[in-house]
């Protein structure tokens, strides 16, 4: 067993940690990521090759965040010289007078975030092989686009490296030890740090019982679903065909969302927005296929030119809060225990911006935004602390 004392430990090498180490690395402390997988791997949130980007909020503060986001994923584009985004435009189609879609609009409109309404008797000319819903409005974030997941998570964790940072994979943490300074023990050693930040995605609430917390997280499994094109290109990223969400459908209570097809050629990704409750270890025992029917018959009526019958189904988890919000936070008892948890999936492209924040909490920096919304307090009737 090997001992080491570090200015700061991460617990989790997704895209929050990875984000938060580079950023601690950048102000030069001296910072490890353990993680409990060999990587890399697909057993949490962060693994696959895409996701979306977007900033059409219906909440100020996630544009805000967005706004300055966006220049932080430029900056690493051109530090690491590789390109991790591409823009498409987001797609956002609602029942015209729900209170989701006027609630986008205007916030989009208030928050100056460029975008084209597209008139109905227009819609076919500008989207063609997507039939809008009767009733339906449609708009376009032209800002947005798709974010290539897999190539983010390799590029910041070789540039936290790059920084002096070191990653060891393998390391089930088996106990957290609270204190002026933390002890963390894993399955491979002892690491002792001033500050330690926790982003293990669904195990997060394991990891906060030995230090006597526990968040109202709900971890899902979701189905990946990756639907095949009738004529090959027709919602192609080449063709600019655009990412998607359908806010409310027929078919469904939650959100669908898609990208164009990319990753797999003449595959388009079209997700459900929620899952199934699991366990994080239990995951692949979750078989409800109910996200599939529903899939199925919102893409025989609104998407003709795809195949109806999922061709790929992979697994990805998301953990969730009651109100859909992050959890951006100081431990409330034991303050230099950092938390960045409950990314509800929609979490992936607030990557550069959360690792910022976690950081400026670990050093007992002032954060460069409000995090009312993400602070555990709001759940005191949840929260249960053993201490």
């Amino acid at each position: 067993m090997t001992s080491q004392d570090y200015d700061c430990i991460v617990i989790g090498a997704g895209v929050h940690g990875s984000f938060t180490a580079y950023n601690l690395a950048k102000k030069s402390k001296k910072t490890i990521i353990l993680e409990q997988f060999l990587l890399p791997h697909s057993r949490g949130s962060s693994h696959g090759q895409t996701r979306i980007i977007r900033k059409a909020y219906d909440q100020d503060y996630y544009t805000h965040m967005m706004h300055e986001c966006y220049e932080l994923w430029e900056q690493l584009e051109k530090e690491a010289n590789v390109k991790l985004h591409r823009r498409t435009g987001l797609l956002v189609m609602a029942p015209e007078h729900g209170k989701d879609y006027s609630a986008l609009k205007c916030s989009m409109q208030r928050n100056n975030v460029p975008m084209v309404i597209l008139p109905r008797e227009q819609f076919s000319q500008h989207i063609p092989h997507v039939n809008l819903s009767q009733g339906n409005a449609a708009l376009v974030d032209t800002t947005a686009g798709v974010l290539y997941a897999d190539r983010t998570l390799k590029t910041v964790q070789e540039q936290f490296q790059k920084l002096g940072g070191v990653i060891k994979d393998g390391q089930k943490v088996i106990d957290i030890t609270p204190g002026s300074v933390v002890t963390v023990t894993t399955s491979g050693g002892v690491y002792r740090a001033k500050s330690l930040v926790i982003t293990a995605g669904p195990w997060a609430n394991t990891l906060l019982s030995h230090t006597g917390l526990q968040i109202p997280l709900k971890v899902l499994k979701i189905n990946v679903c990756y639907w095949r094109e009738k004529v090959p290109g027709s919602y192609n990223i080449q063709h600019r065909f655009p990412c998607f969400i359908q806010l409310g459908s027929e078919e469904a209570k939650h959100d669908i969302y898609g990208l164009p097809s990319n990753e797999y050629p003449g595959l388009m990704k079209i997700c459900y927005h929620s899952g199934s409750e699991t366990e994080p270890d239990e995951r692949d025992r979750q078989t409800d296929r109910e996200d599939i029917d529903i899939l199925q018959r919102y893409i025989t009526r609104c998407f003709p030119g795809l195949v109806p019958v999922p061709a790929i189904v992979e697994s990805c988890m998301y953990t969730v809060t009651p109100d859909l919000n992050f959890v951006l936070d100081q431990h409330p008892i034991h303050r230099n225990i950092i938390i960045g948890a409950g990314f509800s999936g929609h979490g992936f492209k607030f990557g550069p911006i959360v690792g910022k924040l976690l950081s400026e909490l670990s050093q007992e920096e002032v954060p460069s935004y409000d995090l009312t919304p993400f602070r555990i307090g709001r759940f005191q009737a949840h929260s249960k602390s053993a201490l």
